[in-house]
């Protein structure tokens, strides 16, 4: 059986003054987690805003317990490593 958890980020990017800094600002999102198999990545919402932006991961996995590790993996990158501000997070299992 699989499982499936959907976690939803919003970001605010402080002084953000172009859509190509926006992009290299978060481009560490799809580079470390869109090439793996068991996530998919996606710009949710905001595209065209300079300073928020909201990114969508879903996660697929058979042990509920591989699911939590990778959304706390993902959740602790892009505290730590985007140049950004996380202002909301969501986090559903399906």
């Amino acid at each position: 059986m699989s499982h499936l958890c959907v976690l939803t980020l919003q970001f605010h990017l402080e002084g953000c003054d172009s859509l190509k800094d926006k992009r290299s600002r978060l481009s560490g999102l799809r580079d470390k987690f869109g090439r793996q198999t068991h996530i998919a990545v996606c710009e949710s919402d905001f595209a065209d805003e300079l300073q928020r932006a909201e990114w969508t991961f879903v996660v697929s996995a058979s042990n509920p317990k591989r699911i939590d590790q990778t959304i706390n993996e993902i959740d602790e990158f892009a505290a730590t490593q985007v140049d950004a501000v996380i202002i909301d997070r969501t986090r559903q299992m399906l």
